[in-house]
């Protein structure tokens, strides 16, 4: 049995946001490595005073954070690891307010450092968007609010967080936390991940009325008349995640 991975060993391995810098530029790149610009084989040497390493032989920079969720941010990169590190640890997930107690950042920052991991994790696992059967359907996280698309923030009237997800039958899985459950809002996540003549079903929710006239092969159930299944038609699989 592999040994848990606990937090000392978090800190032990990444103690300061040196040690996370040197293990970005590993993973990404190697070190030493053949450099880019003069293709001579050796050691990349770390900046002074810039998250960046250089080549010993002609100089060439490296910038190992360029191209991440951490590029062109203020919050330690030690920070940015340590959320990625509750991220793979929790099984329940991570809310932004943990982060923010934790870390003592303000929830702007919190929420955007696990919106930044979110969306990389999606972008790695589904490049190549879904397709097959499709389900979509957005919950409320913590029990349903009174009334659909009432939010401010992420949160409903009620102060329950906002997910949208989409599924493919037998395949990959998106999640997104959302602002409101509006039209405005669910479509931009469904053309992104979803292409056109894909089959999708959903329930009668007013935010999926236009997908078929936007090009998908779309069916509903209507739960509200306690219509779960029609067919080959439901929401099954997403509402069981």
């Amino acid at each position: 049995m592999a040994k848990t991975y606990t937090i000392q060993d978090f800190f032990k391995q990444f103690p300061d946001d040196d040690a996370c810098l040197d293990h970005l530029m590993a993973i990404r790149y190697g070190n030493p490595l053949d450099c880019p610009k003069c293709d001579k084989h050796g050691r990349f040497s770390r900046i002074s005073g810039q998250p960046a390493y250089q080549c010993a032989w002609c100089g060439h920079h490296i910038h190992p954070m360029a191209g991440t969720p951490f590029e062109n941010t203020r919050t330690p990169l030690q920070s940015w690891f340590y959320v990625m590190y509750l991220f793979t640890t929790t099984r329940h997930g991570v809310p932004a307010k943990e982060v923010q107690r934790q870390l003592s950042v303000t929830y702007k920052t919190a929420w955007r450092m696990c919106h930044e991991i979110r969306k990389y994790m999606a972008k790695v696992d589904s490049d190549d968007g879904l397709s097959g059967h499709v389900e979509a359907d957005e919950t409320y996280v913590g029990g349903k609010p009174h009334h659909k698309g009432t939010s401010r923030g992420g949160r409903s009237a009620d102060g329950k967080t906002i997910v949208f997800g989409i599924v493919e039958r037998d395949g990959e899985l998106i999640t997104r936390v959302v602002p409101n459950a509006s039209r405005k809002t669910i479509e931009p996540h469904i053309f992104e991940f979803v292409p056109k003549r894909t089959v999708m079903s959903t329930d009668e929710w007013v935010a999926y009325d236009n997908l078929r006239k936007m090009g998908y092969v779309h069916g509903r159930v209507n739960h509200g008349r306690d219509e779960w299944v029609n067919g080959d038609t439901h929401t099954n699989t997403i509402e069981g995640f």
